[in-house]
Parts: C-alpha cells; structure tokens; sequence
C-alpha cells in the first residue's frame, strides 16, 4: 500500500472573471438536507501533461476563473435571512485553488487491480470531512491539483448543499472543456427556483449548526470492484429470468413475472393468469419479445448489480434472517417530474429510495425477486411520487440522515451514468475516478462507470473489514468482477 504525506505547496483564491449579477438561490427542499452531509469530493487521475507543472497550474487558474463565470453560485457563500431560509448569495468572493506533491506515488501503485484503495486518496481533496452547513464561512468548491512521480491527480470538492452529482458533473466537466480550449461548452447551467422543490419551509438547527450523522472513525476497508459489459449482462440475464424462454416454453414463476409487470395484460387477454406448460402463445411471447425491452418493465442492468451485491453484503455481514435490511438509492427528480426540469438545473433534484426486506427472505430467494423489488420501487418513483417525497419534508422538515445506524444498510450513491471520463483537460482521458474521505461509512457504496465504457461499472465499496473480507469470498458475487482496465 503506497505510503501518504502530501506536501501542500501553495494555496489561492479563484474568482470569476466577470462579476456576478445574479440574485441570492435559496436552498430547496433537496437542498436543505444536504447541509449535515461533507462536501462531495471526487477526482481524476491523469498521465503527465505535455508541458510543465507550471504551466499546467495556469492553465487551470485561467480556466477555473472563465468556468466560475458561468457558475457564480459556486464563487458565493451560504447565508441564513432573518426568516431561517438559507440562500447561496452569489458574491464572488471566490475558491481555493491548493498545488500539492506527492511525488513519492506512481500511477501503478495507486491503482493496481485487486488491491484497497490506497488512503492516500484522501489527502488529494481540499476542505476535508467539511459540513455543507459551513459553507456560511468556507468556500463552497475547491480545486486541488497533487503533483505525481508520472501523473497528477486533479481533485474537486463541492458543497453538497449546493449539488448533486448531476450538477457537479456537469460544472467539472464544463472545467475539463474550458481548460482544452473547447469552442462549445456544455450547456449552461439552469439556476431557476421555480421547481416542485421550491419551498416556504424553513429547517430549525441546534445552536451551533447540524452535526454529522454518523461517527467517521469507525474501521473501513474500501475497495473499487470492476464488472465489465459481459459479466453486467449476465447479471441482467439472470435477474430478468430470460433463461425461462427456451425452446418456445416457459414456466408459470415467468408467466406471473410477466403479469406483474405488464400491468396483468396477460388477464386481460385471457381472462385469468393460468398458462399451459405447452408452446408460448402468441400474446405471451409478444410481452416477452416487446415489453420487456421496455426500461419501465424490464430490470435494469444497475439494478441487477444492486440486488446482487446487497445479497452477498447482506450474507458476508451473517445477520439474523428475521433482520431487517434496507437499500437505499438516490434517484435523480429531474426527468420524473411532470413537466420535466431542466436536465442541466443546478442545485439538489435527488430523493432517496429505500427498499427493505428481511435478510433470510433476501438470501433465501433469488437474485430476480430481489432485483425486482429494487425495480418496482424505482419505476414507481414518478411525478406524483416525487412530490408526495417534498410534501413530506415540508410536514416535518429535516436533515438526510447520512449513515448505517443498525449495521444492516447500504447506500447507493453516484450514478455510472456521469460523465466521468469525459474530463480531458487537454491530453487524454482520466485513467481513473476516485473520491475523498468525504460521507463514507460501513455500507457506502458509489457507481462509477468503467473507464471502457460500453456498459462497464466500477463499484466503490465501502465496507466494515470483516464485511469486505466476506464480500471477496463470495462465490456468487465475485463470478461478475473482474480486474480494473484503468491502465
């Protein structure tokens, strides 16, 4: 495990090159929860540059200022009105811009297959384990590049407060396009308020601000698991039980898979659910053929990989069977609201979706009973879902409880989906993604895609050592990982 000790080389402030004239953003609804949580951090690491450190730093400077421009929210600070609505003030006044080295570290060493995740990591984000809630007096984004032995590693911090990861995404790779001299930014991002998520509410804090959820100081291991496009297939295969279609037949446990999700079409046709066991019937192979490449009732590929790795945490971590055990994911709001937000709203458009079930049922069942809960709860998360999720938080405003506090949950974060890999700031793609000390936990978990793309997905886990080493021992899960294609 490669040795730590980052030396800090010198510390800045960035601002935007033109000054701002938009008005104070108040926190939403999605945003507010968000102030007990640390500041997102998630990074790149990349091969050397084709000039010097120097020049590479003010290239970055330059371009951070021009990339401020078009998210001044990011350059402000946090401030509560005499009502208690907390708002960004867009004023400029900037964010840290750190140089570091570490030239002690290589790229081999920090991202050979197989191994944990050097803690070293950690050290390469600015405004470490910092509360969102403090962005009232700290910047709410940082940029620290860390000098490499044969590479640099260009780390982002954000409020969370302040975004998601769609958000965040998008400001960095609006970074990476400026910085490579790109003639046509992503689009700009859209700082209205007059979304569902906009609220009169107000959130009371304990004097002294909100504390962080969980404790931070508990032993982990952390590890990033590959799964290529092959292996997310199989696992798709299996959760959807596409092997039920053989040779023209297939069992009743399909036909009433096929029932539920096809809103009992096959009644309706019919007139009951019964099914002969001889050749499928035109009706029957028509759901099997059309409906299920349809996203809202076939089971996704995530969510086949979700289901299969709360099963194997769920059986590394022994607990009882009648224990109950919950899978959380955030979803993002922005397309499941009726009209649709904007897909580049900047600030917080995420609600968090838990499916519970007992740990003997989940390990006693198989991988598709258990992917499809995960699938009807996210399917049915739509516009009328969303909004019941705010009224909610409104009856009873409060933080994100952040953490696993009875040692049998997990939290998905993150999404492969981002485009993560599309952050070339002027000579090549990243090599790979990482992410800080920042919101983890026994059961934290963040889905990267893989840097081959085409479907691949890296799974950042984050487990209790005596989990992870269960996890690395089971059969069922460590069929679908394979080694990381990073280098």
């Amino acid at each position: 495990m490669p040795s730590s000790s980052v030396t800090l080389v010198s510390k800045c402030t960035i601002c935007p090159e033109q000054k701002s004239d938009m008005k104070p953003l108040k926190l939403s609804v999605s945003d507010m929860p968000m102030l007990s949580c640390q500041y997102i951090q998630k990074g790149v690491l990349l091969t050397l540059p084709p000039y010097s450190i120097d020049d590479l730093l003010c290239f970055l400077k330059r371009s951070l200022s021009l990339t401020l421009t078009h998210f001044p929210a990011l350059a402000g600070r946090l401030s509560t009105d005499s009502d208690g609505h907390v708002h960004i003030v867009c004023n400029d006044e900037g964010v840290d811009f750190i140089q570091a080295k570490a030239k002690h570290l290589s790229l081999h060493a920090l991202i050979s297959p197989g191994l944990d995740v050097p803690p070293c990591f950690k050290e390469f984000f600015a405004l470490d384990r910092t509360l969102s809630y403090l962005g009232h007096f700290k910047p709410l984004a940082a940029v620290q590049i860390t000098e490499l032995n044969d590479g640099v590693f260009i780390g982002c911090t954000v409020n969370h407060a302040v975004t998601d990861g769609t958000s965040f995404w998008h400001f960095f790779n609006t970074f990476a396009e400026v910085c490579r001299g790109g003639k046509k930014l992503p689009k700009a991002p859209d700082f209205s308020r007059n979304t569902v998520f906009n609220s009169p509410a107000v959130l009371k804090f304990p004097p002294g601000g909100p504390k962080l959820t969980f404790s931070g100081d508990e032993p982990l291991r952390e590890k990033i698991f590959h799964f290529s496009r092959e292996a997310i297939l199989k696992l798709k295969h299996r959760a959807n039980n596409y092997n039920h279609l053989q040779n023209g037949h297939v069992d009743q446990s399909a036909v009433e898979l096929l029932g539920k999700q096809c809103n009992d079409s096959w009644k309706t046709v019919n007139g009951d659910n019964s099914m002969p066991n001889g050749k499928i019937s035109s009706v029957l192979e028509g759901l099997l053929r059309n409906n299920l490449s349809n996203r809202t009732m076939e089971i996704s590929s995530f969510q086949s990989l979700s289901a299969q790795l709360w099963r194997s945490v769920t059986r590394a971590r022994k607990l009882t069977a009648r224990k109950m055990t919950t899978f959380r994911m955030a979803v993002n709001c922005r397309h499941r609201l009726e009209p649709q937000m904007d897909p580049y709203y900047f600030g917080n458009a995420i609600q968090s979706i838990p499916t519970v079930a007992a740990a003997g049922e989940l390990l006693s069942r198989d991988l598709r009973w258990c992917a499809d809960l995960l699938h009807r709860n996210v399917a049915a998360h739509d516009d009328a879902t969303v909004r019941r999720g705010v009224a909610d938080w409104e009856s009873e405003p409060r933080l994100f409880p952040l953490g696993n506090f009875d040692g049998a949950s997990m939290t998905m974060g993150s999404s492969p989906r981002f485009p993560m890999y599309e952050n070339d700031f002027g000579w090549g793609r990243p090599l790979a993604v990482r992410s800080g000390a920042a919101n983890k936990f026994d059961g934290k978990i963040s889905a990267f895609p893989g840097r081959e793309g085409k479907g691949s997905v890296d799974l950042e886990v984050v487990l209790a050592p005596e989990t992870m080493a269960g996890l690395e021992k089971d059969t069922e899960f460590m069929q679908y990982v394979s080694g990381s294609t990073a280098v």
